[in-house]
């Protein structure tokens, strides 16, 4: 059988491990509508002026904010956890030992992330077009949309990969990842915009990192013109991070628990 169809099965066989969790399954859709409402309602009940000088809602701004939140969850905080988790119960090993090629197991496991975040975005655009009259992209913008949303699922698998090395063991992988993750989703604007009166450094510190630059992508893709600007430099410097995350990964990751 050769490497692609093992892929294809074990892609198969990673998707339908993840539906027979039930409650991991819930709270990985529900956690991003969640944080959509708890934003949307405290603080989404006005309008922001953006750098262009228009004015936006604020609700429907977190309603592509929160996808964006999806899509890093599901690929760099959630799949560097449970790799972290099976390296040290020993599966990662076992599976290893196995004629299923490691290239075949982890390509499975990023495509399998990347579905979840392809869904999860369908989900919080509906669950924004319904509650919040945010508008959905279409034609050429949804075709952007898309892209941005491909390319930033599989460069933060990759770079959830990238980080598994740096992780000592199983316990300390939920801290070390939300350590990684979170200051960044507060200076890119998941949370709350980021406007013209930020401190530089801010933007300077967020300009370096792959997260604002998703953010930006994925808004100008998304709603566009005149309100946010679309740049496939944003798209590169993310792929660019991807491509990083996946030359660390290649070289340094492991299979077999810490000692």
């Amino acid at each position: 059988m050769s490497e692609l169809a093992l892929t294809a099965r074990q892609i198969h066989y990673t998707n339908k491990a993840f539906w027979r969790n039930p409650a991991a399954a819930f709270f990985t859709f529900v956690f991003p509508l969640m944080f959509l409402v708890i934003f949307a309602t405290l603080l989404g009940s006005g309008t922001i002026t953006l750098e262009s000088g228009h004015e936006f809602n604020q609700s429907t701004y977190y309603v592509a904010s929160m996808a964006v939140f999806s899509v890093i969850t599901a690929c760099y905080t959630n799949l560097a956890i449970s790799v972290t988790f099976q390296r040290d119960a020993g599966i990662l090993k076992r599976t290893r030992g196995t004629p299923l090629p490691g290239s075949a197991y982890l390509g499975a496991r990023v495509i399998h992330v990347m579905i979840m975040s392809i869904l999860l975005v369908v989900i919080c655009a509906a669950f924004g077009w319904i509650f919040y009259d945010a508008d959905l992209p279409t034609g050429v913008s949804l075709i952007r949309s898309i892209v941005v949303v491909l390319v930033g699922s599989a460069s933060f698998a990759a770079l959830g990969l990238a980080l598994t090395p740096a992780i000592p063991n199983a316990d300390a992988a939920p801290p070390i990842v939300n350590a990684t993750i979170l200051p960044l989703l507060f200076i890119s604007g998941i949370f709350f915009p980021v406007g013209p009166d930020a401190p530089q450094w801010i933007e300077t510190l967020s300009d370096i990192f792959p997260v604002r630059h998703l953010v930006d992508a994925f808004l100008g893709s998304f709603y566009g013109p005149p309100l946010f600007a679309f740049s496939w430099v944003d798209v590169g410097v993310v792929a660019a991070w991807g491509l990083a995350g996946l030359f660390l990964a290649t070289r340094h990751f492991s299979w077999e628990p810490r000692t």
